[in-house]
């Protein structure tokens, strides 16, 4: 067997499996593609952890909480998962949390993102859409992820949380360092950034946290101070996570919707002609954009008992690696799942995740990203790209360029 025809047969593994491998990383589809047809429940004997790609395993562990949790503090030592726990003694973020924990967490803060609350925002998004846009306009051409997509959801969580314009900046600069926080094997100089943008942001927090404890505004800070249920109320400490959590995995997950929802418009000009013909498509090419290249590529759950899938036995502890991105295109759930068409009918994902810990943020990344489109579409239409090579960030667990360069 010659090296080219095992490369394309062999099941893929390991770091062949994330976005520190580069072929992964410029395209993980087909390696996807690849897992799913040879082994759609695969043991992962590197990293110590089962790697789910089939839709229905995917949407059963996602929809079973008494089976499945999500705190990585459960996992046996030397599996995937137990990478990610908390080395400092703190808690985890609700994104790490389980049940009674994580639903009085998440039903304290949920009022703040429902579709209702979040649509009141859709002004102000506007007017930072169109202060990015402005900004550009009349130029050769911009980088959509580092001028547009990028500070975008920064701003508009920074102004929910009640951050001072003038602070804005830092917490960009601390957003972008904090997304190492998903990376299992962080470079020591990337360990570095990660310590001191946590160690800012943490002093910045408590600090803003205790002025509004003394002189509440009206600002999603306040409000977790004043939320309560049954008479239990935030710590200062939970509600620092929780706004650190909004500030990284929030803005991480918009830009990257955004910036990969351009691309594959500019990929597809006969889906940006028809949605630029069309703008009330724009929701339904939001959703198809999701399921087309999820800003999450995965997302991991931990057995809470001994169990089985399609006949694997899994012990207690031991980790599941989802590929949201292969239930998204599961040839068995999706008329032409690799096709990229703003007007297909059934849309459904999973890139938000499933059960309880469905993205608390859902309905503003879709808002800000189907606002963000709409008026880029409109305002540039001979938007393409740039010459020059695609660059994607290597953070594992998400799928997002570095920069998009396009011309307007």
């Amino acid at each position: 067997m010659t090296e080219a025809t095992d490369a394309t047969t062999k099941v893929p593994t390991g770091i062949e499996l994330t976005a520190l491998d580069a072929t992964f990383r410029e395209d993980p589809y087909p390696v996807l593609q690849r897992l799913h047809e040879a082994e759609p429940i695969h043991y992962d004997s590197i990293v110590k952890r089962w790697v789910l790609s089939n839709h229905d395993d995917i949407e059963a562990v996602l929809k079973n909480k008494a089976l499945w949790g999500a705190d990585a503090r459960k996992a046996l030592p030397g599996t995937y998962m137990a990478l990610f726990a908390p080395r400092d003694g703190r808690d985890p973020s609700i994104l790490m949390l389980d049940d009674p924990d994580h639903g009085r967490l998440r039903g304290l803060v949920n009022k703040a993102f429902t579709p209702r609350a979040v649509e009141r925002l859709a002004p102000r998004i506007q007017e930072i859409v169109d202060g990015l846009l402005d900004a550009v306009a009349g130029r050769e051409g911009f980088d959509v992820i580092g001028e547009f997509s990028g500070p975008l959801p920064t701003i508009v969580i920074a102004e929910m949380l009640g951050i001072d314009p003038a602070d804005q900046a830092d917490f960009k600069r601390w957003s972008d360092a904090l997304g190492a926080a998903f990376d299992p094997a962080p470079t020591p100089e990337v360990t570095a950034k990660l310590g001191a943008a946590s160690e800012a942001l943490a002093e910045y927090l408590q600090r803003t946290i205790e002025e509004r404890r003394a002189d509440p505004r009206d600002d999603l800070i306040s409000a977790m101070i004043a939320a309560e249920d049954d008479g239990v109320r935030m710590t200062t400490e939970e509600i620092a996570i929780m706004c650190g959590l909004l500030l990284t995995a929030g803005n991480l997950t918009t830009t990257d919707l955004i910036g990969n929802g351009v691309l594959a418009l500019i990929e597809h000009p006969d889906q940006m002609s028809m949605l630029r013909e069309d703008p009330s498509l724009v929701k339904n090419a939001v959703e198809e954009m999701l399921r087309y290249d999820s800003p999450v590529v995965e997302t991991a759950r931990i057995a809470e008992a001994d169990t089985e899938i399609g006949g694997c036995p899994i012990k207690k502890g031991e980790s599941a690696l989802i590929f949201l991105a292969t239930a998204n295109r599961d040839a068995e759930k999706y008329d032409r799942p690799n096709e990229f068409d703003i007007t297909r009918e059934d849309v459904h994902h999973h890139s938000f995740g499933g059960g309880v810990h469905f993205c608390l943020g859902a309905p503003l990344a879709r808002l800000e990203a189907q606002i963000a489109i709409a008026t880029l579409v409109r305002r540039f239409p001979s938007l393409r790209r740039a010459p020059g090579d695609l660059e994607y960030r290597g953070l594992p667990a998400f799928r997002g360029l570095a920069r998009l360069d396009v011309l307007i």
